[in-house]
């Protein structure tokens, strides 16, 4: 029986996933809501249904049984890491094959707590901070006081905690504290967040890395024990919200002068990730978030469990006997009992490449999301540019406000870091967003912000 896969996403990544199928030869059937029919996913797809929202299950299982889909592929966010949605399509009656991994995986590595107790145990490093959910704001206070001795005898400076929810992610549910006194007001606020966002209402106390550069490993496993690593991501440029916006492949340049060993780095946090990885039999695409001080520390943060978005800029500087990769092929090939058929020594990385996360924001006034009408998407194509958009460039577009404003991605790629810079440049200044505000205002983008903060990558920033 021929495989066929329910797409329950929207945008880019539904674009994405409808490529892959089609590589693969698998039929598809991809969903939209009201809002969303401008979006090109909605005029590319061959088979689409019109959901109520994109985080209905009832909806799209109701889907899945009309076309009779016997996969589900859920993109990034919405229901991709809720592991009791995909305990649900595995379990059901007419079970469907969740394209991700187990959803024990989904649950235990997105709890960040357990996650973090579990690297402890296997000695990989991470970031100082309570390894017990706390639900008490006394005690709270008795923590950050503990760990406040402990990060001033390791050296740090300037000492200041992150409250974070335990079952939070994407930079969502966490605070900064600055003082002990603070403590207490700030962990009533995120506790209450996150039994409202999450349903637990556990918190950790984490000391906060004040220079770094957050590297991603992307690594893919099998059904079969397999594993294998493409590599790792530079993502240190994000906004205030700590939500990316410039992304680079590989993580470390060899152009940029560390006061470390980088490649020795690398090395272990690929090592570490694997390791995690084996422990958890994931099987499937995944990113371990690790954090890299000047000095060479480095910590393991969180584990994404799903396809990431900037994954594509892992995928164009890996090749397996000589050929390009796409993840999203292989992670749909591996959800669906294949083998992987290449190890680690048939990967072979060459060249760098660079992702710009297009948005219509207003980065002048505290990254504001906007919505309202584009009337011109332009971009030159070129040999080294791939675009991942659901905008159209021959009509209007209306941005929906029910979503985040994410427009486009732009892929570029080069064999060394002066011409990645050029050509990155030149995309930037080709690239025409137009519009209007719903209040007649001119629509902006991060296009200027982007251009700006060009020059810091590869550098340790301030948190």
């Amino acid at each position: 029986m021929k495989d066929k896969v329910l797409i329950a996403n929207r945008g880019e990544i539904a674009l994405r996933i409808m490529e892959a199928c089609e590589l693969l030869g698998l039929d598809y059937v991809a969903v939209y809501t009201k809002e969303d029919e401008e979006s090109l996913h909605v005029r590319f797809a061959k088979k689409k249904y019109r959901i109520s929202d994109y985080r209905d299950m009832n909806d799209l299982l109701a889907v899945a049984d009309e076309e009779k889909c016997t996969a589900i592929h859920p993109g990034y966010g919405f229901l991709s890491e809720n592991y009791r949605f995909a305990r649900r399509v595995v379990k059901r009656e007419r079970p469907l094959v969740w394209i991700g991994p187990t959803w024990e995986a989904i649950r235990d590595l997105g709890n960040k707590l357990y996650m973090k107790k579990v690297a402890h145990d296997l000695r990989i490093p991470v970031i100082p901070g309570t390894i017990e959910p706390i639900y008490n704001e006394i005690e709270a206070e008795l923590k950050a006081e503990e760990l406040l001795e402990e990060a001033k005898a390791e050296g740090f400076q300037e000492i200041s905690f992150l409250v974070k929810a335990v079952a939070g992610g994407g930079g969502m549910g966490i605070e900064e504290v600055k003082n002990l006194e603070e403590i207490r007001p700030v962990f009533r606020k995120i506790r209450a967040y996150a039994k409202r966002l999450f349903g637990e209402e556990g918190i950790i106390i984490e000391i906060k890395i004040p220079q770094f550069q957050h590297l991603e490993v992307q690594l893919l496993g099998s059904k079969h024990g397999e594993y294998v690593h493409f590599g790792t991501r530079n993502c240190t440029i994000q906004s205030p919200f700590k939500q990316k916006r410039i992304e680079l492949a590989p993580g470390f340049c060899k152009h940029y002068h560390y006061a470390f060993d980088p490649f020795q780095i690398e090395k272990e946090i690929l090592q570490h990730s694997l390791k995690l990885a084996e422990h958890f039999n994931y099987d499937s695409v995944g990113t371990f978030e690790w954090l890299i001080t000047p000095e060479g520390k480095y910590y393991l943060m969180e584990v994404n469990t799903r396809i990431q978005v900037e994954n594509e800029i892992s995928a164009k500087i890996s090749f397996i006997r000589d050929k390009g990769v796409n993840l999203i092929r292989e992670q749909i090939r591996v959800a669906l009992g294949e083998k992987l058929g290449f190890d680690q020594g048939d990967i072979v990385f060459k060249g760098m490449s660079l992702e710009f996360r297009l948005i219509a924001e207003d980065t002048k006034r505290g990254f504001l999301p906007l919505s309202g009408v584009i009337h011109r998407f332009s971009y030159r194509e070129h040999p080294w540019l791939t675009m991942r958009t659901h905008v159209p460039q021959d009509r209007p577009y209306t941005i929906p406000t029910q979503f985040d404003p994410n427009l486009a991605l732009a892929i570029i790629y080069a064999e060394d870091l002066a011409e990645l810079l050029k050509r990155s440049e030149l995309f930037l200044e080709e690239m025409i967003i137009e519009g209007q505000t719903h209040k007649g205002e001119p629509l902006l983008s991060n296009i200027e912000f982007l251009k700006d903060n060009l020059k810091y990558i590869y550098q340790f920033l301030k948190a």
